[in-house]
C-alpha cells in the first residue's frame, strides 16, 4: 500500500491545481493565492491540521460544524471561516475541497474563474450542500 496524503497535503495539492495558483509562506503558514489574493491559509504541526478560507456563500452553514469559527483578526466579518482539526480527528476532505473552490472563486479574477470546468465543480457544491442539509 501507498502512502496516503495527509490533509495538508491534499487539500494543498487540490488547491494548487487552480488556475495561476501558488504558494507563499507568510507568517511561517502556507498560503495558497492567486494573482497576489490569498484564497487559502493553511497549517500543519504536532497538534494538528487547520485552514482558513474565504466563504462568502456558506459560511453561516460552515460555521454550524463544530471544527469551525471565524477567522480571526477581523477577517471572519468578510466571510473567512477557519477549520482545526486534531492530529487524530476525521478530516471531511470532501467539505474542504468544496470550500476551497467557493474561496478560489471568491477571490480569483472573473476571467479565470469563467474559465472553470462548470460541470466538475458543481458537482462539489452538490456534495456541500448534502452534507449541510442532508
Amino acid at each position: 500500500m501507498g502512502n496516503k496524503a495527509s490533509p495538508f497535503e491534499h487539500v494543498r495539492t487540490f488547491a494548487k491545481a487552480y488556475p495561476e495558483a501558488h504558494e507563499d509562506f507568510p507568517w511561517g503558514e502556507s498560503a495558497i493565492k492567486v494573482r497576489g489574493k490569498v484564497f487559502v491559509f493553511m497549517r500543519q504541526d504536532g497538534e494538528g491540521f487547520g485552514l482558513s478560507v474565504k466563504l462568502p456563500a456558506s459560511q453561516l452553514f460552515a460555521l454550524d460544524y463544530p471544527f469551525t469559527k471565524p477567522t480571526g483578526y477581523g477577517l471572519g466579518k468578510s466571510g473567512w471561516v477557519t477549520a482545526s482539526f486534531g492530529a487524530n480527528d476525521a478530516v471531511p476532505l470532501d467539505v474542504l475541497e468544496v470550500w476551497v473552490d467557493e474561496s478560489y472563486r471568491a477571490v480569483a479574477p472573473k476571467k479565470l474563474v469563467a474559465g472553470l470546468n462548470a460541470d466538475n465543480r458543481q458537482r462539489r457544491t452538490d456534495i456541500n450542500i448534502t452534507l449541510i442539509v442532508g
